[in-house]
């Protein structure tokens, strides 16, 4: 298997790291220091527990969220995902009541890895207006 298709497979196992916040695969993949950015921390979150950090931040205000790979394009070092990000506005998110609306947003990210296979860099585009736009923020 050359490095776009295994990077394509963790794209896979990271998909079922973060739908269910499974701390192995979060270690597996992801390299200790690995910084995360994010609204939810004013300063980076690092390595797997600091990503499943962030899934966490997000199940507080979508109980029922969950990522889902709509397409993946890869090379030796990075990818680029795709991702449909689904659920309900239940809980309260950046200041925002529970609506109790269903979201269904689109977001994309690039995963960038090192030579043993870790995440080392997450850049994501901007998803958060598609979140307070699917709850009436916007």
């Amino acid at each position: 298997m050359n490095l776009a298709e295994r990077n394509k497979e963790l794209m896979k196992k990271f998909e079922t790291m973060i739908n269910t916040a499974d701390s192995s695969l979060a270690k597996e993949l992801v390299a200790d220091d690995a910084p995360f950015y994010t609204p939810a921390s004013s300063n980076p979150l690092y390595g797997g527990e600091g990503y499943l950090s962030i899934v966490s931040w997000m199940k507080k205000s979508f109980s029922d969220v969950q990522w889902h790979i709509k397409d993946i394009v890869a090379d030796d070092n990075k990818t680029a995902v795709w991702w449909n990000l689904t659920g309900t506005h239940d809980g309260e998110f950046m200041g925002v009541k529970p609506s109790g609306k269903k979201i269904s947003v689109c977001v994309m990210n690039f995963y960038y890895f090192n030579q043993e296979g870790k995440i080392i860099n997450d850049v994501a585009a901007e998803g958060m207006i598609g979140i307070l736009r699917g709850i009436n923020a916007m």
